[in-house]
């Protein structure tokens, strides 16, 4: 396939197949997707939870008009930030874009580096216990008498897989991942093994993973500091500002949360001064890339590349011929 002006072929029996693009933060995902949809008819579909939210622009690195004048993003600037988004209303919107880009006889490509929409569009939701106060409760205990990092270590005892893929400075997810295991006896990765055998069968698409894992972490380190200082020059600070004078919206919401603003959020606050909040961000972001990264070592056929060059566009090209996608 090397022209915009061929259409997909799909056997009526077979399931069409979606390409998934993912990777760390600032590894160039948008690049390469761009230069796919101007050469294949692709239509992009975002896997990103930070741009989903109106008015996060810069802090998110939303594309810029011109580049979504070339190339349209869906599922991106459509939820307030004050409204909470979950994994499973992600995978209800993916499937209806995916269907609807299918219709008109194009080729579905899901980009981003938000890995849990990722593997529940893969998975589907595993049927998880729900809430122990009482479990939850001697969790927390735990926490307060020995740290957050104690509980961490206490996870990846009983679920090393869980505790690989979260970092220990989150507790929520630490708490979740063992109380899960406490309630049930089994571990949340064998829940979600589980519910992805069910699901590969149940799903309507072949789903083909593509990541851009760079081989030299040090350069990805520095295009992240690179692009967070840029953002700062493109007024990351005043986007940050206008959001706090909305008064509806504090520093727990999911959308405040995100690398970048929460670190901005505390600057305005007058918790740390300007430097330590450059400083923490582009900390925060490469943790975030690190976690991703993590993610992306367990994936099972995974067709890796190793940046966003003309090389990786024909690499794609050529695997999708072999599909006859």
């Amino acid at each position: 396939m090397n022209s915009s002006s061929s259409k997909p072929s799909v056997k009526p029996s077979a399931k069409p197949d979606v390409i998934c693009l993912m990777g760390p933060t600032a590894s160039g995902k948008t690049s390469l997707a761009v230069d796919l949809v101007q050469q294949s008819p692709f239509q992009i579909v975002s896997v990103d939870s930070a741009q989903i939210y109106r008015g996060m622009d810069i802090g998110t690195g939303k594309p810029e008009q011109g580049v979504l004048d070339i190339a349209p993003h869906r599922l991106i600037d459509f939820v307030d930030p004050a409204v909470p988004y979950s994994a499973s209303q992600f995978r209800s919107d993916a499937f209806r874009e995916i269907d609807d880009i299918l219709d008109v006889g194009d080729i579905p490509l899901l980009v981003g580096g938000t890995m849990l929409y990722f593997r529940v569009l893969r998975d589907g939701l595993a049927d998880m216990p729900h809430a122990n106060p009482k479990v939850r409760g001697e969790i927390e205990k735990l926490a307060e008498e020995q740290g957050w990092e104690a509980v961490h270590q206490q996870l990846a005892a009983v679920d090393p897989d869980s505790a690989a893929r979260i970092h220990p400075n989150d507790p929520q997810r630490i708490q979740r991942a063992l109380e899960v295991y406490r309630v049930s006896g089994k571990t949340m990765t064998s829940l979600h093994a589980q519910m992805q055998a069910q699901n590969e069968a149940m799903l309507p698409y072949n789903l083909h993973f593509f990541a851009i894992q760079p081989d030299d972490r040090s350069v990805l380190h520095g295009q992240i500091e690179t692009r967070f200082l840029q953002m700062l020059k493109e007024g990351l600070v005043d986007e940050v500002q206008a959001l706090r004078a909305r008064g509806d919206l504090n520093h727990q919401l999911p959308s405040i949360k995100s690398v970048g603003y929460r670190q901005v959020w505390q600057y305005l606050d007058g918790e740390i001064d300007y430097d330590d909040m450059v400083e923490k961000s582009i900390i925060a972001t490469r943790q975030l890339a690190k976690r991703q990264l993590t993610w992306l070592r367990s994936w099972p056929n995974l067709q890796s590349l190793s940046n966003s060059s003309a090389q990786s566009v024909q690499h794609v090209l050529k695997y999708m011929d072999t599909i006859s996608i």
